[in-house]
């Protein structure tokens, strides 16, 4: 699911590299191209920055000091598994590639470098963060932010607000049971009204648009949509 949506207005970017002045070269020449930038010299330092803000890019060397650039990557993408990050290391042997982009880096660049070479797939990974912040997804599920459209596979159906609002606050929560009780307030305003069934009548309403096992009732506890 696309859980984690790009920062608004200029994007974020961290930069781990316990080099001083390439750090400071590489975070002054991104400041100069518009984004938003912060240094850390150490995975530790890494890991603490990140898990207290969020970043849309994080560029990582792997030789680092402290705690090394392979567990900073694990410990990134166990706290946010949407982070995008692009590996900018000394280490220039496939074995090192293939390893981090299996972790779940999203780009490898070798040192030495050209910086329009990265400049260019920062910007590539920023706007696909930008693209995939109009989206959310589960599993084959999409939903369309912008047009409120919904694609379960068979195509893009067109939704009517309460059923758009109603499967937008399923999805942001893939996995987890959602009573009732939660759905009303959360997508009528309703803080309570035991006797209300328009949480079942919209419910039927998707099925019937998408699927009939998108969503799942669980007797007596709520609805969801499970995340795999």
């Amino acid at each position: 699911m696309v859980a984690d949506s790009v920062s608004v207005g200029r994007a974020r970017i961290l930069v781990v590299d316990d080099e001083e002045r390439m750090r400071q070269v590489l975070v002054r020449a991104l400041e100069a191209e518009g984004y938003s930038v912060e240094g850390a010299a150490d995975g530790a330092s890494a890991i603490v920055l990140a898990r207290d803000r969020p970043y849309d890019l994080v560029i990582l060397d792997l030789l680092l000091p402290r705690v090394d650039g392979r567990t900073v990557l694990r410990e990134l993408l166990a706290r946010r598994p949407r982070q995008s990050v692009l590996i900018l290391s000394a280490l220039t042997d496939s074995a090192s590639k293939v390893e981090t982009l299996e972790l779940g880096a999203e780009d490898y660049l070798a040192k030495p470098f050209s910086f329009e070479e990265l400049l260019a797939r920062v910007r590539v990974r920023i706007r696909a963060l930008r693209t995939q912040a109009q989206r959310l997804r589960v599993g084959r599920l999409t939903l369309d932010l912008v047009g409120r459209r919904a694609d379960a596979g068979a195509g893009p159906v067109l939704l009517a607000e309460r059923e758009y609002l109603l499967l937008r606050e399923l999805m942001r929560h893939p996995g987890e049971t959602l009573s009732k009780e939660r759905l009303l307030a959360s997508v009528w305003g309703y803080h309570f009204d035991p006797g209300s069934n328009v949480v079942d009548v919209y419910v039927r309403r998707l099925r019937a648009k998408l699927g009939p096992e998108l969503i799942r009732t669980l007797r007596g506890e709520g609805y969801r949509i499970d995340a795999g």
